[in-house]
């Protein structure tokens, strides 16, 4: 006899889902139907599996960027520190020097995944990422006018940098709006904004002082180095109001890749629903930009290559959080072994690396004939 609260389909179903590169991807899928609580979808092993592996393979970065450092420590003696065995030594070194730093660089990379797939999905464009439609920017002007001017009133960097990301984004959205907004509009009016906040910020910059123009500048760059366990608490709190919001939006945001008119009929509120996943986005990327800085190409990048992995027609929340902290945990790695002696901040790594898969999208983009 079957379990009452929970049916499966008698047979696993094979479905073709465009990756969104033009060529489809065949993915087996099984449908299922919950009868408490009433839920119905789609099983994807691949999405599984995928998001398995990706975990796997970020917590081996994450602790693998511990044990780098000037005092080497090896990877079993990370293990073990991190559950509070071991040298006390060595546990010191672990959790109150180098653990800040790589949660903080964990938790923002998520953050930056998590919040350029919502935007991507909303928008139904690849190119639409917080950092391509000023949020990030927004984010990144406010932080270093608290910075250069002093103008912070007792306020941190997360309360400045979810500040300016959301002033940004609902300007945004009012410049966008038009008898409601469509992606489109949001990311031209989006790159506009974008270019208004850069200039501001180059403005500060060259107005302040010249350690305060350091210290904006190490900032703006996206830098792991110094991070401390007071980044570390407000961007946590964050990521566990927000991540649940994002996985709940899933559902209805996938609704909007079928046009405003399929998803009034399916019953979604459009635009209330997509005022919903921006504020969402919103935060995520504000509270990330607050701790890391502005990180590059993160956001852009992280959901695009999760989407080609899984195989999906839309980048996977999941997966695109633990690609991005895949990404960020791994480029700050590199920019720490990559020149002896030197710590280069994480966002040049990024940069270098996201700036050619910027270029492929838009070629891409040029193919089918939708860049213009």
């Amino acid at each position: 006899m079957p379990d009452p609260k929970t049916t499966l389909a008698p047979q696993p179903s094979s479905k073709s889902l465009d990756d969104g590169g033009g060529s489809g991807g065949t993915a087996r899928l099984r449908a299922y139907r919950l009868a408490v609580p009433p839920v119905s979808g789609l099983f994807r092993p691949r999405l599984v599996v995928l998001s398995a592996v990706l975990a796997a393979a970020t917590f081996l970065v994450f602790c693998w960027g511990l044990t780098t450092g000037d005092y080497p420590i090896g990877f079993t003696e990370v293990v073990r520190a991190l559950v509070g065995s071991g040298d006390p030594g060595t546990v010191l070194v672990v959790e109150e020097l180098r653990l800040p730093r790589a949660l903080v660089g964990l938790l923002a990379g998520i953050a930056f995944g998590v919040s350029g797939a919502l935007f991507q999905t909303m928008t139904r464009n690849p190119l639409a990422s917080p950092d391509m439609i000023g949020l990030t920017q927004g984010a990144g002007t406010a932080v270093v006018a608290g910075i250069v001017l002093g103008w912070d009133g007792g306020l941190g960097t997360q309360a400045l940098g979810l500040l300016g990301a959301l002033v940004t984004a609902l300007t945004v959205y009012a410049l966008a709006w038009r008898r409601g907004t469509t992606g489109y509009r949001i990311i031209l009016v989006g790159i506009g904004v974008a270019w208004i906040c850069t200039s501001a910020t180059d403005y500060l910059v060259a107005k302040g002082g010249r350690f305060q123009a350091q210290a904006a500048l190490g900032w703006l760059v996206g830098n792991l180095n110094g991070r401390t366990w007071g980044q570390v608490g407000p961007l946590a709190v964050a990521l566990a109001v927000l991540l649940p919001t994002a996985l709940l939006l899933g559902r209805l945001l996938r609704t909007l890749q079928l046009g405003d008119d399929v998803a009034t009929g399916l019953g979604t509120r459009v635009q209330p629903v997509r005022l919903a996943i921006l504020l969402t986005g919103v935060g995520l990327i504000a509270f990330a930009t607050a701790s890391a800085g502005p990180v590059a190409f993160v956001a852009l990048a992280a959901p695009q290559i999760a989407q080609r992995l899984a195989g999906t027609a839309w980048p996977p929340t999941v997966a695109s959080g633990l690609t991005g902290a895949l990404v960020v945990l791994g480029g700050d790695l590199l920019a720490r072994t990559l020149v002896p002696g030197t710590e280069l901040p994480v966002g040049i790594v990024t940069g270098v690396l996201g700036a050619p898969v910027l270029l492929w999208l838009l070629v891409r983009a040029n193919r089918a004939g939708s860049g213009g």
